[in-house]
């Protein structure tokens, strides 16, 4: 697999509590990281993509962020945010639903989003953050982990051309590592 998300999962929950809250979880399909053995009040997952979402058991609102009017304790994006059309009218959106928003994304210069060709998406995110104002933030290291190319090239190859041309500088090589810098923020 990619990246450790245990790991991941293990820094979310330790940066912040989600116990006994309503959350609206953003970006769920798969559920990913939120630990199903902290117990939440509610916990709504949304995500655009309805066959995501398939298969969860807890509630789930297939359905674009900005046309939820679910409220909540915190609304939390899982690497998502990025991948927005406005990342700080999606923001105010949050505040709107909730006191607390979480976010756990990917952070500006980061190889893994070079390769993703994803940099000027993160660049909006953290600068809609920052505008928004962040109350804490913790930096992460981390690396993707492929078996080899052919792995890494199924990942990344929704990105894109520009994606699957960085990739080919790892065409043919094993026991691929490449550096993932990522952040949990709290706004």
């Amino acid at each position: 697999m990619a990246a450790d998300y245990q790991k991941l999962a293990g820094n979310l929950t330790s940066f912040y509590d989600f116990t006994a809250k309503t959350v609206l979880y953003v970006g769920a399909g798969g559920r990913q990281l939120l630990d199903p053995a902290v117990k939440n009040r509610r916990l709504i997952a949304i995500d655009r993509d309805a066959g995501s979402l398939a298969g969860l058991n807890i509630e789930a609102v297939a359905a674009d962020f900005e046309e939820v009017r679910l409220h909540g304790d915190v609304v939390y994006f899982e690497f998502c945010l990025h991948e927005m059309r406005d990342p700080l009218k999606a923001l105010q959106h949050a505040r709107a639903l909730a006191p607390d928003t979480v976010v756990f994304d990917h952070s500006p210069g980061s190889e893994w989003i070079f390769l993703g060709a994803e940099e000027e998406q993160v660049g909006r995110s953290t600068a809609a953050m920052v505008a928004f104002g962040i109350r804490r933030r913790v930096s992460l290291h981390m690396e993707q982990r492929f078996q080899d190319y052919a792995e890494l090239l199924a990942k990344v190859k929704g990105q894109g051309e520009v994606a699957i041309e960085r990739a080919r500088r790892f065409e043919g090589a094993a026991g691929i590592e490449i550096p993932m810098d990522c952040e949990l923020v709290l706004l």
